[in-house]
Parts: C-alpha cells; sequence; structure tokens
C-alpha cells in the first residue's frame, strides 16, 4: 500500500525530481510497479522475460513528468511501459509511419490520456508542437536507418540531438551483429554493428554516457535474422547525453 501511494502521489503531484524517488531501491519499486500494471497485456508479461522491462526503464532512467518520444513504436510494448513511468504528469508521443492494430486496440481497450500518436516518417519523426524533450527511445529499430543514405542517417540524429533539451537522453538498443560487419547487413540480418551506431549518433554532437549489458546473450552466434532465432539475441544497450 505504500508502494502504491508512492506511485500515485509522484505521479500526479511532483514530477520526476521527487525526492521519494532519489533512493535507487524505491526507485526500482516504482518501476516494479509500472511493469506490474494491470493495464499490461498478457503478450506484454511474456515478452518481459527476454526484454527485462525493469532494468530497461532503469536504463532510460524514466521519471515521471518527463516529455518523451518513442520511434517506431509497432505495437506500444515499449510506448505503453514509458507512459505508465512518466504517469500523469508526463508526455509520451509514439511515432510511427502509420497505427498497427494492435497498438490502436491497446489504447482502445485501455485508455492513456499522456499517450499522444503521432503520425510520420522515421526520418523526420518529431512532431510539430512538442516541447524539448527529456527521452527519445529507439528500441530495436536503428538497423531499419539502413535504408537511408549516410547523409539522411546523419540529418535524422540530428534531428534528435535538436529535439532533447540539454542533458536529456537518446537510448537505442538493437540486435548486434558480428564486428566489423558493413551497413548493408542490416538489411539481411536485421542486426546493426554497435560501431556503427556509436560513431554515427556521435558525430552529430551526442556524447555516450553509458553501456548496458542487461540484454547481451553470448550464446547468440550473431549470423542469422532476429526472427529466425529460437533464443534470444544479443543486444547492444546505449545511453547517450545532449551535453
Amino acid at each position: 500500500m505504500m508502494l502504491i501511494a508512492i506511485f500515485g502521489f509522484v505521479c500526479g503531484i511532483t514530477g520526476y525530481a521527487a525526492p521519494e524517488l532519489s533512493n535507487p531501491r524505491t526507485l526500482s519499486d516504482f518501476y516494479q510497479q509500472a511493469v506490474s500494471s494491470p493495464i499490461r497485456t498478457i503478450e506484454d508479461k511474456r515478452a518481459d522475460a527476454t526484454r527485462k522491462p525493469v532494468e530497461f526503464l532503469q536504463f532510460a532512467q524514466a521519471r515521471p513528468g518527463m516529455r518523451v518520444l518513442d520511434l517506431a513504436t509497432g505495437n506500444g510494448y515499449t510506448t505503453q511501459l514509458l507512459a505508465l513511468a512518466v504517469g500523469s504528469t508526463g508526455t509520451v508521443w509514439a511515432q510511427g509511419d502509420n497505427q498497427r492494430p494492435t497498438f490502436i486496440k491497446r489504447l482502445t481497450d485501455h485508455p492513456q490520456s499522456n499517450i499522444v500518436p503521432v503520425i510520420r516518417p522515421f526520418e523526420d519523426p518529431i512532431p510539430n508542437d512538442a516541447p524539448k524533450l527529456d527521452l527519445i527511445t529507439n528500441i530495436m529499430n536503428y538497423h531499419n536507418s539502413a535504408y537511408l543514405s549516410a547523409a539522411r542517417r546523419a540529418r535524422l540524429n540530428q534531428r534528435l540531438f535538436k529535439a532533447l533539451k540539454p542533458g536529456g537522453h537518446l537510448i537505442v538498443i538493437d540486435h548486434s551483429t558480428k564486428t566489423g560487419a558493413d551497413i548493408a547487413t542490416a538489411k539481411t540480418l536485421h542486426r546493426m554493428d554497435q560501431a556503427i551506431v556509436l560513431d554515427e549518433i556521435q558525430k552529430v554532437g551526442f556524447r555516450l554516457e553509458q553501456e548496458s549489458n542487461f540484454l547481451r546473450n553470448p550464446s547468440d552466434p550473431r549470423n542469422q535474422a532476429y526472427f529466425d532465432m529460437e533464443i534470444p539475441t544479443d543486444k547492444f544497450a546505449f545511453r547517450f547525453v545532449k551535453p
């Protein structure tokens, strides 16, 4: 009951700088409360074993009151999780070039006023009326930018940099491929060499703040498309900051 009270107080009143969330243990409990929300789907909760949502929220440093953009929202797993974490005082813009039926059903079944669907191309994802953002997430999707030229990828990353507040974060998580694989590999394996991601994002001004191993799987041979795998893929996770 105390945890529920803290969750409601933080989400409804104080914003994400609340002192109750300065303690790492309390913060972990707060994230677990979001993950345990009854509005999350059965499919999402089955996926939690491999997607590790508590660790993800910890790594992203999501807090109540934040303004967040979730790129390529897909079926809405990450979007809904972030919306639960930022609470009623925050907003999550869910970008996609269309809205998938699964995502529409998710919002129809459990409307969340702090989720704002945004239909925009991946290459130009920032909503026109969005304020400066605290957080942008690009989850298992950077490899799709391989279909853009290097110049167009740079423009996309520059747009993300410009959209964030100073001190704001960009989270990039993706399926890793073998070290040294070129950008064309992403079109066949739907994986990305992390060195390419680091180089391209830091070139536009971002600084790597932290790399996490919470989604690593050394048993993955990294030579198959992720959807052909019978085991979880090896994934890199980077948190970049706008200085």
